[in-house]
């Protein structure tokens, strides 16, 4: 039994990496964190109801900053299968520091935000990273923030990157995700996701919350009327 069971997880390992290897379509600098980028893209079409019609229409090469509502742990995932290109999040830097996950934020090139201390050094390396043709992705609302909660002034970082990068910004909504408002059961919830873009935007210094504002009404939360 025991022989049988081995034989079961070596032959099912053997398909899982082969799986995720044909799936990805992004070199992240490393086979591993490759294999994961072609498994999760798997896990966001056939578990999440993820579309080809979904995807994020980045320029090829170039700058850019991908924005987003943030309603589920779920999402940082849809927005790395729809892109076609690596995306650098900045993200809590507790997150980026939990045990386990934090390999995995170091090889997909996260970026840890201080929100106690310095948030500046983030940004900083976020521009970096703008300045060397990356993309960087973030939540503006800086936490989870759903639709039946009151409105919440989205975070002036994001216009400051896009102005000094001279970067477009892609607004995207994220929609439909079953595991809403939850962390870790989010990614194995089934859903029927739907990403809506916005108008890509370019922010001008003397326009920031012009541009603020219209990311705003493109990543919600849109209340009910």
């Amino acid at each position: 039994m025991v022989f049988w069971f081995l034989i079961l997880f070596f032959v099912v390992s053997i398909g899982l990496v082969y799986v995720g290897q044909k799936a990805t379509v992004v070199d992240w600098g490393g086979k591993r964190i490759n294999w994961i980028d072609g498994l999760n893209r798997i896990l966001c079409r056939y578990v999440h109801g993820l579309k080809d019609k979904n995807k994020i229409p980045l320029p090829i090469t170039g700058p850019a900053i991908v924005v987003a509502n943030h309603i589920s742990g779920l999402d940082p995932f849809l927005l790395i299968a729809a892109c076609k290109r690596p995306l650098r999040f900045l993200i809590a830097r507790e997150e980026y520091e939990r045990p386990v996950l934090n390999w995995l934020f170091r090889a997909s090139g996260c970026i840890p935000v201080d929100r106690s201390g310095r948030p500046e050094k983030a940004l900083r390396e976020a521009l970096h990273a703008l300045q060397k043709g990356e993309v960087v992705a973030l939540f503006p609302h800086g936490r989870i923030l759903l639709d039946k909660e009151l409105p919440h002034k989205i975070k002036g970082g994001v216009a400051r990157l896009a102005i000094w990068s001279e970067a477009t910004i892609y607004p995207v909504r994220i929609d439909g995700v079953g595991g809403e408002g939850h962390v870790a059961l989010a990614p194995i919830i089934p859903s029927d996701v739907t990403l809506s873009m916005g108008t890509p935007l370019q922010c001008e210094a003397t326009k920031m919350k012009a541009c603020l504002a219209s990311i705003t009404i493109d990543i919600g939360p849109q209340h009910e009327t």
